[in-house]
């Protein structure tokens, strides 16, 4: 089981090294990037140009926001990309390039971008 689990990690990275020769972010239209574990999110919106992350959610701070309330992961994944557009509009961020790092688009990473076009980003 280890095995293919450490094969499939490889692909992904393989998968987002490839994505990653194409695309990059500015300071005016960042990167956003998606990291998933097995029980969390992490999105951040990155400028390339000089390596710094401009803004970050994830889905630690949702959980403890939802104290009590039953969540599923694609609830969160949701959650957080609304909370990463807040924080966008707070430093004037308006639109982005979304790197679903290797990932597929789909589940929690395609919520998690909904959620952030539904906060106002743009992609």
């Amino acid at each position: 089981m280890k095995r293919l689990t450490r094969q499939n990690t490889k692909l992904r990275d393989v998968r987002h090294a490839r994505v990653r020769a194409v695309i990059s972010g500015t300071a005016t239209r960042p990167r956003l990037s998606v990291f998933r574990s097995h029980t969390g999110m992490v999105a951040q919106l990155i400028d390339d140009s000089t390596g710094k992350t401009l803004c970050y959610a994830d889905s630690r701070k949702i959980k403890k926001e939802k104290v009590g309330e039953r969540t599923t992961k694609v609830s969160v994944g949701y959650l957080v990309g609304q909370k990463l557009a807040e924080l966008a509009k707070e430093k004037k961020i308006t639109q982005a390039v979304f790197d679903r790092g290797g990932y597929r688009y789909h589940g929690r990473v395609a919520a998690l971008a909904d959620g952030a076009r539904a906060g106002g980003l743009e992609f």
